[in-house]
């Protein structure tokens, strides 16, 4: 049981998420409990030699190959959390 103002990880949501292929960079769109949904960047999740995951790290710096990847996924990204956020 959490503490009283602690963190709950019951209430963290993970709403939509894509994954590159080529560098293992992770953008997430989360929310937590009834909170406003916001945009993650990172884990990096790399594979090893024999196909199977890695331990999640931190994104880091972003290479070109990320930037490149996130821009051309920026319009998909943006309209579902669009989609998702509460009226203003």
């Amino acid at each position: 049981m959490a503490k009283k103002g602690g963190f709950d990880p019951d209430k963290d949501k993970v709403l939509k998420k894509w994954k590159s292929d080529e560098t293992g960079l992770i953008i997430s769109i989360n929310q937590y409990g009834d909170g406003e949904p916001k945009l993650q960047i990172g884990p990096r999740i790399l594979l090893k030699k024999d196909g199977t995951e890695r331990a999640p790290m931190k994104a880091g710096r972003l290479s070109i190959e990320d930037v490149m990847w996130f821009y051309d996924m920026i319009d998909e990204i943006k309209d579902e959390l669009s989609n998702l956020a509460q009226p203003m």
